[in-house]
């Protein structure tokens, strides 16, 4: 009797597209974080196929002033997102002021730490 997953996808069909976005309206309005500088970090580690800087069409990239949106056509984990934004954080020596955290399903917000100064 063979065993059936009734959780995997069938063979034949296609992955979804998911959507991705990174927030971070506060740190980008007090001139903390550039969302450009941010963006070509994304474009140079993402990997795709074992590869950096190979997204092609399968992953993009869209930037607005305070978000940064990733929609991939192929599997891609949300979690790589925060490993991603987090590294970036470290290299410009922002991680004790700035936090990543899930703000809805598909979505990453950074913001500051609450601290006693800032109440």
């Amino acid at each position: 009797r063979p065993l059936i997953y009734h959780n995997m996808a069938p063979k034949g069909s296609k992955s979804q597209k998911s959507s991705f976005v990174l927030k971070a309206p506060e740190p980008v309005r007090d001139s903390v974080l550039v969302m450009s500088s941010f963006e070509k970090y994304l474009l140079e580690r993402i990997k795709v196929d074992g590869k950096t800087g190979n997204l092609g069409e399968s992953v993009v990239l869209t930037r607005t002033d305070d978000s940064i949106t990733v929609t991939a056509s192929i599997p891609f984990s949300k979690r790589s997102l925060k490993y991603y934004a987090k590294k970036y954080l470290k290299s410009q020596g922002l991680e004790d002021a700035v936090r990543v955290t899930a703000s809805a399903k598909n979505e990453y917000l950074l913001s500051y730490y609450k601290t006693l100064a800032n109440e």
